[in-house]
């Protein structure tokens, strides 16, 4: 009988995980297409790339594919073979991350969700087959020299705050649902304007794009591939990055370097730092800037409030979470009570 779950430990995985002395390159790619039967397709998925060692998180829903994973160099083509043999995703952009150790996940995981990204989007006559333009690279340069160009940044405060593109606009909202409709609301009044959606692979600014179509806006853009896609083209030929700082990551390594520019500042001490972390209290584990000289400071904590508590018995320390609602735990200016006071 084929495998279509894991059973093994997640402390086991990483450990044979960092055992392994093949390199592991890292992808991420999506694809918004109709998927008739998604337990169907999520299966036939699983059991080929569980054959090939992949590692990584995979989402399927009626509205298509989105994953990030890792794939020993060895099985690098024959996946991509599996991938292509697929008529819909034939000739798929995979995204290869430009700075990367290759161990960042230590399990195959494939489920099903209602969408691949959650919008919000209720409205019967919305369609992802109207979308915005693509631009590489060399465009999206050229296009952010024009005046009449507007930059929006479809992705969530702590990623724009270490990195982002030249002038852009931050949509200040916690959750992409909330920011496709203030997008709207933000761009009232330059209909006719350029305006170029972006975020981290693609994902969300396409959906973005076909959403300020759905709208009534005319000339809407949205990069091709992402952040991730766009560094490696400057990269590659030699052009000027108009990206600025660190790209955010979801994975264990937080960020991408792109430029050497540091943007942001240290949540505790307000030195130029940016260096995500999370907090070394498992109670907390609050996602923010940390500089190094702060992480020695507090342990790799937040607060001094949690710098104490890791340093107590640990039934204490479960005493201490038992009940917590951690919720979204990120240091986000657009919402501010969802931030613990930051000593220093």
């Amino acid at each position: 009988m084929a495998v279509l779950h894991n059973r093994v430990s997640g402390e086991e995985l990483k450990r044979r995980l960092y055992e392994e002395t093949e390199p592991r390159t890292t992808i991420s790619f999506y694809q918004y297409f109709p998927v008739q039967n998604p337990q169907e397709f999520r299966d036939h998925l699983y059991k080929h790339l569980y054959n090939l060692k992949v590692f990584g998180r995979i989402y399927i829903a009626k509205e298509g594919i989105n994953a990030q994973v890792s794939v020993p160099q060895s099985n690098f083509e024959t996946f991509k073979t599996f991938l292509y043999s697929i008529s819909e995703l034939n000739n798929l952009r995979l995204n290869i991350a430009v700075d990367d150790d290759g161990k960042s996940f230590w399990v195959l995981s494939v489920k099903v969700r209602e969408k691949i990204v959650a919008d919000g989007i209720t409205d019967p006559g919305f369609s992802m087959e109207n979308k915005g333009r693509y631009v590489n690279a060399e465009q999206m340069n050229e296009l952010l020299q024009k005046d009449d160009t507007i930059v929006i940044d479809m992705r969530n405060h702590y990623e724009y705050e270490v990195g982002h593109f030249e002038k852009a606009i931050e949509i200040p909202s916690d959750t992409f649902r909330e920011q496709l409709p203030m997008a709207v609301d933000m761009m009232k009044g330059n209909e006719e304007k350029n305006i170029i959606m972006y975020c981290t692979g693609g994902i969300r600014c396409e959906k973005a794009s076909a959403y300020m179509l759905h709208n009534g806006f005319k000339n809407v853009f949205h990069l091709e591939g992402g952040i991730i896609n766009y560094a490696k083209q400057v990269k590659g030929n030699n052009q000027p990055s108009r990206f600025i700082g660190k790209n955010f990551v979801f994975d264990n390594r937080l960020g991408e370097r792109i430029t050497e520019d540091v943007i942001a500042k240290c949540h505790q001490c307000g030195k130029p730092c940016d260096t995500h972390t999370n907090c070394a209290n498992n109670g907390c584990h609050l996602l923010f800037i940390q500089c190094e000289e702060c992480r020695q400071k507090y342990d790799g904590c937040c607060s001094t409030e949690c710098k104490e508590t890791i340093h107590l018995p640990l039934e204490r320390q479960k005493q201490i979470r038992k009940g917590i609602d951690k919720g979204r735990n990120v240091f986000n200016k657009s919402k501010v009570r969802l931030r613990p006071k930051l000593n220093g």
